[in-house]
Parts: structure tokens; sequence; C-alpha cells
């Protein structure tokens, strides 16, 4: 079979014969289904198909998007809903909204665009970074269901954003990091070139009037960047010596404060040097370390608020007269009836009154093919309902169900992660003791030599030793390091993963979404009778294309129509083509249409479906979850290092034993549970192994949680993501294996930084204690010594072979739509 045109909106396969078409920027383009067809004109007709000139990657499958119905879309109009989501001043509305689907820059400027052309939208924002489009608009004129409406029209689906607390207490707090930066930079400079001309180095004749407004001027400059940029260093080092617990606050607020307090009697007095420069800088550089390392943590509140998404925002409750009403998910109690058509979320935990399915559990265990529920079993909140309605009482909600309890694990896990101490905190202990007591020798020993120079001499000792280089060795290499690592694809979000690289031997891997792409496709048509595969495919994809079976999809679509289509959870299906009756799935359900034993399955690995008719069987068709291309290099650099690799899976099908002999895995485990993995790993650790954890579902996220190190792909869901160390963005897993690489420079990069840090402190000891060194040069000498770490680390920056740079989301789009 050749292979298939891509479809133009989406990228998916065009299966042959596909009359869906749109002309698009002059041409008549190939559409994979009516879903990419009606959006695709609907942008087409807006005047906004410079999207498509312009995208740097291909739009997703609206029909992988969630489902938007329109009396849950309804719900979003009532003022009790709106109230908390949406502000109002007057006839004017205002609202966050999250959007998904968006793959590129250019996302964002076709849905500005096009909710700018509506009547009554008089603003339209998209954050790129976190996909929170703000809004305002008339909702007189147009209702917020409508502007979800309009949203889902072009190929995106919209939620209003929920703010959770943890993770809106991280951004003000980061906010407030970077005005205290910004502050202490501003003024810093400022205060530099007011001290500097009081310097006698310059030798600059100033009148005393001149001099004396200088200093006040330094004076009143620095004091909001101590106050106010430098707070948290004083509350620090007063928390630390309450515990009787040594940190570099302790040393920072001494040195910031000595300066501090010598630059203020230097002010009061006219006499002797200001120190005010040295505090600028001080805060400069500590503020700024400190600031990046907060960032690379800001990824760390958000589980909760993620976890929600699974979870539909509406469901149809029954009432005593079995009549159905859309209520929100919040309304819902334990006791209630509910009905959940094909193709919808499962609202609560909650056991089948009546009905037969197929339930998608891949969010939670992995397992990539439905199960088949009936009525009397339970089913899970958040799961995917495929084939037929159900009828559920509700068991549990809220803290009492089973995503929740994933949640309790993850906080478990989280408290018991072994956290690799850094060893820049462990040189800086010992430093840190022997600074302070050196100087308090230093300060006896002087005061009995020459009381006037004693503390001059303590200050500038404080002032050349402080741990500044020390205190930016790690982060600013991690730093550095991690900006080269998002060029390759991979994210980082904790800073003890590139250290941490260096001492694991133990990989764990999931398998479906992660070895695999994590759906289904097609790989053979063998046909039986007198039809040829093409023909096979088309009778196929014309029942396939009735059902929501994530099998379906791997068929695509064909101009055929099949009626009378119904379906036999867990067997496959029956309908009737130009009056002929098929039925596609299970060997021995097809068999039985025609009265026929069922005929040998091949004996190749994959998912293997027959499709017969009432005179025999006409074909097998065998699908398969794709193994990634760069898989094998993955497991072979892992085995170069000597590490473990194990397979552990959620899914229980055969296809987990054939991936790890694919790949030459020996330990492959399948059919386990979110605690059989975190088991697995709790014995990795009790016997010693440091782990990598590579996964993507929810299934695996206590094991992220758990794992020294822990990486999810770009495509796993949010909550996995925000509980990993590192997100794949790419989904290359050869990033992570130049990831391994990059690591080990790391390490020798921090070990260069924090080498040199201690050979300048430990050489210009000395000399402070012996009073040739002054405060100003002290304050210069420990600038040079932070900036020769600075620059040391910035080579971690010159990164070989970025083959999947994430820089193409900023492409450069036009303000109006290019005529066409």
């Amino acid at each position: 079979m050749a292979a298939p045109l891509p479809c133009f909106h989406c990228g998916l396969p065009v299966p042959a014969g596909s009359p869906y078409q749109t002309r698009v920027l002059g041409e008549d383009r190939a559409m994979c289904c009516p879903g990419c067809q009606a959006v695709a004109e609907a942008i087409v007709a807006g005047g906004l198909d410079s999207y498509y000139r312009h995208r740097s990657e291909t739009a997703a499958n609206p029909e992988a998007l969630p489902k938007a119905l329109a009396d849950e879309l309804a719900l979003y109009d009532r003022p009790d809903v709106q109230q908390g989501l949406v502000e109002h001043q007057g006839q004017q509305a205002q609202t966050c909204l999250l959007i998904e689907g968006i793959s590129c820059a250019a996302c964002a400027w076709l849905i500005e665009h096009h909710l700018k052309k509506l009547p009554g939208v008089n603003e339209a924002s998209l954050n790129l970074s976190n996909h929170r489009l703000q809004v305002a608009w008339d909702d007189a004129r147009l209702p917020l269901s409508q502007l979800l409406a309009e949203l889902r029209r072009i190929g995106y689906a919209a939620h209003p954003y929920h703010a959770d607390a943890a993770a809106e207490q991280m951004q003000r707090e980061n906010r407030k990091a970077l005005r205290q930066l910004g502050v202490a930079g501003l003024l810093w400079m400022q205060v530099m070139m007011a001290a500097m001309a009081t310097w006698p180095e310059f030798n600059i004749d100033l009148s005393a009037d001149f001099d004396a407004i200088l200093r006040w001027t330094s004076l009143f400059l620095t004091t909001p960047i101590v106050f106010y940029c430098c707070g948290q260093f004083f509350r620090g080092a007063l928390r630390d010596l309450r515990t009787r617990h040594l940190t570099m606050d302790v040393s920072v607020s001494l040195a910031i404060g000595g300066a501090y307090v010598a630059g203020l009697w230097s002010t009061i007095s006219g006499q002797g040097e200001l120190y005010f420069d040295a505090v600028g800088m001080f805060a400069l550089f500590l503020l700024a370390g400190r600031y990046l390392e907060r960032r690379a943590r800001e990824r760390t509140a958000q589980v909760t608020a993620q976890l929600v998404n699974l979870l539909p925002a509406s469901c149809l409750r029954l009432d005593a007269q079995e009549r159905s009403q859309r209520i929100l998910l919040s309304e819902l109690q334990v006791g209630d009836r509910v009905q959940v058509p094909p193709g919808a979320v499962i609202p609560a935990d909650a056991l089948i009154l009546s009905g037969q399915s197929s339930i998608d559990e891949s969010l939670l265990t992995g397992e990539y093919l439905p199960q088949p529920r009936t009525a009397g079993q339970r089913v899970t909140g958040g799961t995917l309902n495929i084939e037929g309605p159900l009828t559920l009482q509700v068991e549990a909600l809220g803290d009492d169900t089973r995503l929740s309890a994933i949640v309790r694990l993850l906080e478990r896990a989280q408290v018991d992660k072994p956290r690799l101490a850094e060893l820049a905190d462990r040189v800086a202990q010992w430093f840190l003791v022997v600074v302070l007591l050196v100087a308090a020798v230093v300060g006896a020993i002087w005061w009995q030599i020459d009381s006037e120079r004693a503390f001059w001499i303590v200050l500038a000792l404080l002032v050349a030793t402080c741990p500044c280089a020390l205190s930016l060795a790690t982060p600013t290499a991690l730093t550095t390091a991690t900006g080269s690592l998002h060029k390759l694809g991979l994210l980082v979000t904790r800073g003890h993963v590139l250290e941490g690289l260096n001492q694991i031997d133990t990989l764990i891997v999931d398998k479906t979404g992660t070895l695999t792409e994590g759906r289904l496709t097609l790989r053979e048509v063998r046909a039986l009778g007198d039809r040829d595969s093409n023909a096979c495919l088309s009778l196929a994809a014309a029942l396939e294309s009735h059902s929501e079976h994530p099998i379906a999809r791997a068929f695509g679509r064909t101009p055929l129509l099949a009626d009378n289509v119904c379906s036999e959870p867990g067997k496959g299906l029956q309908g009737e083509v130009d009056g002929r009756v098929l039925r596609i799935g299970e060997p021995t359900f097809v068999s039985q249409l025609a009265g026929q034993p069922a005929p040998a399955m091949p004996r190749e690995a994959g998912q293997w479906l027959l499709l017969g008719d009432e005179r025999g069987p006409l074909a097998w068709f065998r699908l398969d979850d794709r193994l990634r291309e760069d898989a094998p290099q993955l497991i072979e650099a892992a085995h170069a290092r000597g590490w473990q690799v194990l397979l552990l899976s959620g899914d229980s099908s055969p296809m987990v034993a054939s991936v790890a002999a694919e790949l030459g895995i020996a330990d492959a485990r399948g059919g386990l549970t979110p605690d059989d993995k975190l088991a697995v790993l709790r014995q990795l650790h009790e016997a010693g192994h440091r782990v990598l954890m590579l996964g993507d579902g929810v299934n695996d996220v206590p094991v992220l949680a758990g794992a020294d190190i822990s990486v999810a792909m770009g495509s796993a869901t949010d909550l996995a993501k925000t509980s990993a160390d590192a997100v794949l963005l790419s989904n290359h897993l050869d990033s992570l294996v130049q990831a391994f690489a990059v690591a080990r420079r790391t390490r020798r990069n921090i070990i260069e930084n924090l080498v040199w840090a201690c050979l300048y402190n430990g050489l210009v000891l000395p000399f402070a204690a012996l009073g040739w060194i002054t405060p100003g040069w002290a304050a210069i000498g420990m600038s040079l010594s932070s900036l020769v770490v600075v620059v040391n680390a910035l080579r971690l920056s010159r990164v070989s072979g970025s083959r999947h740079p994430v820089a193409a989301a900023s492409a450069h789009l036009p303000a109006t739509p290019s005529p066409t």
C-alpha cells in the first residue's frame, strides 16, 4: 500500500479516495476528515488563511479535541456559573480561558484575529507560554457559550481557567523577586557613579559640600536596596541563627549589613570610604542567582489544578422519571444516577446500573485498548466511555475518588523522594565556619594592634571572602545547561536533574506513549477473498466510522456509507454496506456471521482484526502501536553506561513482551497499577539504586514523583508533566541521550567553578587579614571572581546538534491577514 497523503490541516494520513477538500491559499487541499474540512473552511471564510502560510507546526485534529456539547456550553451563560470566572464592569465582561490545541505561535495569531472580528469583542490576547487567553467583550451582544463555540469552529477547545492558589502564590513571589532584582540593578548603577566620584584613586578635587551631597545621595539610593531588595537575606540569617544552622545568608547579611553600617558612619562623619557600591554589587549578584533558581522551580505547584482537567465540566443527571438534565459536576452528589453517552468522560467513580460498553482507561492504567464493562461492574472518574450508553450510580466524589488516591500517592512519593544535596552547599557550610572564626580572630588581633583599622580590616575580609562565587557556581552552570537542553527539546524544571544524571544506574521506562507513539496504526491489510486490500479497507472504514473506539481512527475515512451499525462491546461491529451485512472485530464474533469456525490468527505481533460477511472472512487487519524510531538509541545508550533497564507498563497485552524483545530489555512487566510501579521503585531504592524514570501517563505520576530523576514526554498528561523533573518537549528520545553528555559537562563545569571560588577565597583571605586589601578593592576582587564563574558557566551554552529547536514557536507573524 502506498503512503497516504498528509492532511493539510492536521498532518494525519488522508485515506485513499477521501472526498474532503478545501480551497486554501489558492489551491485545493486534501483533508482527512469532515472536522478538519469544517475548521479549514471557517478559517478561510474569516479571511484568516494566512495562518497556514505562517504556522510552524500542523494543527491539532479537531476530532481529537474534547467534544463540545451545546447544552454544556449553555451552562456557562448561567450567572451562578460565571461568578468567580467572569468579571463584569457595566456592559463589559472579562475572563481568562485555557486553550487546547495550540501547536505554534501562528495559533495565537489566528485565535486573536478571529475573536477580534466577532461583534462585541474588544480585546483578545493569548499568552503562548501558558496557553491562557484574556478576553474582554460585551456579553449582552455575545454570550460566553457562543464565544467558546467560535473557538471550536476554528479548531480549538476552550475552558474557563480556574486559578490554583499555590500556583498564583508562586507567580506573585516570582514577580516580587523580579521587581527586587530590577530595583537593585537600577539603583546600584546610580550608587556606583556617585560613590566612585568620592574615591581618592580618581583624584577628583571635590568641594566639601559636593562630597557630602554625593555621600548622602549614595545613602539615600542604597537604603531601598538593603531594606527592600535584601530583606530576604536578613530574615533568612535570623531564622538560621535561631535554629543554630549556618548558611550563606549569615555571611551575606554580615557583609551587606557591615558595609551599609560603615557607609552610614562615613556619610555622617564625612570621613573614610563609602561602601554602598559594594552593597549594590552584592545584592545584584545574589538576587540574580536566587531568581534564576526560583524560576526553575516555578512549575511545581500546579498538580491539583491540572488533575481537575481530567474530569468533565458537566454531566447528565437522571431524575425519578428517567429524564436527563445537564448539571455542573459540582452539583453532583453521591447516590445520584447519571447517564453517560458514548464518547463522554465518566464524571465520578460509579457502579454501572445498566448498559454495556468499553472504557478507555489509558490515562490511568496505560492500557491503550479499551476494556469491556457491563452492569454490576465499577468505573473510574476521568475515564472515557467508548461504545455504548451507560447508566451509572455515583459512589465516590472529591477526595474519595481514585484520582484523589493517585494524588495522595504522589504527595507521599514526593515526601520520600531522595534529595541530592548541592555540592556548593556542603563546601559553603564549612567555608562559612572558617571565615567567621577567622574574622573574629583577626578582629581581636587588630583591635590590640590598631583599633582604628580593626573594623575596616574585618569588613574587607568579609567582603573579599563573601561567597558570591560559591553561591553562583552551581545555579549559573545549571541554568546555562538548562537553556542548552531547551534548545535540544528537553525542558528541565528542577535544578538537581543535571547533577543527578551522573549518579543514575537504573532506567525505568513506560511503554505506551513513551517507547511507542501511543496510538494504533494500521500496519497491514491481508486480503482473504476475491476483493483486494483497498476494497476491504474501504468496507472496514465504513463500519469503523460509526465507532468512537481508538481502533476506528486507524482506518481513516471512506466515501462508502454503512447502515444499521451496532456495537458488541469487546467483540466488534456489525453493519450493512450496499445491502451487504458485514462484521469486523474479534475472529470468533466475525466468523459466527457465516457459521464457520474462526480462521487461524497470523503469528505476527500486533492487534489482529477480522473482516467478514455472510459468506466468510474477507481480510485480516493488523494494528500496532508503532515503536519510536529513536527508542533503540535510548536503550543502547543506557546499556552502554551499564544501567539496569526495566519496562513497567499498565498494558497487559502481549505487546509489552514484544517491545521488550525488540529493544533488548530483559526485565519487562505488564498490567501494573500505580501502586505496583511505586512498589518496584521502592525496592530499587532499598537496594541502593539511583533511578531515572521516563513516562507519560497519570499511572506514571507516583513513580515520576518518587524517582531520583523523572522525565515526562511532551505528549504526556499535564499531571505527569507537572510531577516530572524534566519534560521532553520534542518527544525525541535522542534528546535525552544528548542530555547525558550535557550532564557530564555540567558536573565538570560546576567542579571547576567551585575550585576557582575556593581558590580565590583561600588566597585572598590572608591578604585581607593582613590589612593589605581595602574594602573597595575587596569588592572589585569579589566581582571579578563571580565574573569568572559566570563566563565559565556560559561555555555550556554551546550545544552541537540542536535537532529540535523550540524557538520556532516565536516565528514572526503579520499584524493583519495577508491578501490571498
